[in-house]
């Protein structure tokens, strides 16, 4: 971890000229008596770092030291920089890495190429924390010390211990063969398997982990798309779902469909309506997403539906049809 850190100090020294070393503390998310430390082990090293006193002072290299890696082009470097700004490290706990190795990228352009990259990169923007309507992005916090104990698993195929709180269950140690990650809208999942059978695991919900020393009893080779897509599917086929016949507007069709687990038939009318038959997880799902979308929509079936919706749409009236 040290050699990584010194690495990445005189990186951020290349890139930014001049640094205090509360900055360089920041940056490396360490202590500044740590950065002090790294600091003199470079110097014993034969690094050229020097200190400059004053208010504006700080820590530098000496002009011309550098180490400048070739065959990497602006535009590669620029598709590197801008994957890394993904949210999947964030969720996998690689995030820290991933800063360190962005640095490293950067550094590795030649003189005339780093600026420009650097600049073009903070003209992207991917994946903010909200959407135009200021809808906030849910990224679950997982602790890095469980993360990166299930990482080590799922990369060195061994078994994996793993306390689990499943929803509306107390948490359980269980102990499963890990065969891969997966990272949706900023919420990690284990894919895993269970005395032979598939399982997924949110890991939010994982308390603690424990890599066992036993190899997992996993293919040599797994195809991950396929499998999240074969578990969404069986997914979207179990549980206590509903389906609801209804008729909408179509400019909120995709509204709908963002929401709903499947779309079943679909007609189009001549009067900008549409309808639909749709399925929902459960019924609270099904009247939920009927209710966001107001008068655009009517449900047609079933009717414990129409008359849930009714009685919300009653209380609402009643609520504001009263004098303040």
């Amino acid at each position: 971890m040290r050699a990584d850190r010194l690495v990445s100090l005189v990186l951020l020294l290349r890139q930014h000229g001049r640094l205090s070393a509360t900055a360089l503390a920041r940056e490396l998310e360490v202590s500044t008596r740590t950065v002090l430390r790294d600091i003199e082990a470079l110097s014993a090293a034969g690094v050229p770092v020097y200190a400059e006193r004053g208010r504006n002072g700080g820590f530098a290299l000496l002009p011309g030291f550098h180490t400048e890696l070739t065959g990497l082009n602006h535009d590669e470097a620029l598709a590197l920089l801008v994957a890394g700004s993904r949210r999947g490290a964030q969720a996998f706990g690689l995030g820290p890495p991933l800063a360190s190795a962005m640095r490293k990228v950067v550094d590795a352009l030649p003189e005339g190429h780093r600026a420009t990259a650097a600049g073009a990169v903070r003209r992207l923007l991917i994946d903010p924390e909200t959407d135009l309507l200021s809808r906030r992005q849910e990224t679950e916090e997982v602790p890095d010390a469980v993360v990166a104990e299930v990482r080590r698993a799922v990369f060195s195929g061994h078994k994996l211990r793993i306390h689990y709180a499943a929803v509306g269950e107390r948490a359980t140690w269980r102990t499963v063969d890990p065969m891969g990650l997966v990272t949706v809208r900023g919420q990690g999942y284990l894919l895993a398997a269970r005395s032979g059978d598939d399982r997924t695991y949110r890991l939010s919900r994982v308390l603690a982990a424990e890599e066992l020393a036993e190899p997992a009893q996993r293919p040599e080779r797994v195809d991950l798309a396929r499998a999240w897509q074969e578990r969404g599917a069986r997914f979207r086929n179990g549980g206590d779902q509903v389906t609801v016949r209804l008729r909408m507007r179509a400019a909120r069709r995709e509204e709908l469909v963002g929401t709903a687990l499947a779309v079943r038939s679909e007609e189009s009318g001549a009067d900008d309506w549409s309808r639909l038959e749709v399925t929902f997880q459960d019924a609270r799902h099904a009247e939920w997403a009927l209710w966001q979308l107001g008068a655009d929509a009517e449900a047609l079936a079933p009717q414990w539906l129409r008359d849930s919706l009714h009685g919300r749409a009653a209380a609402i009236a009643a609520r504001y049809g009263a004098p303040s």
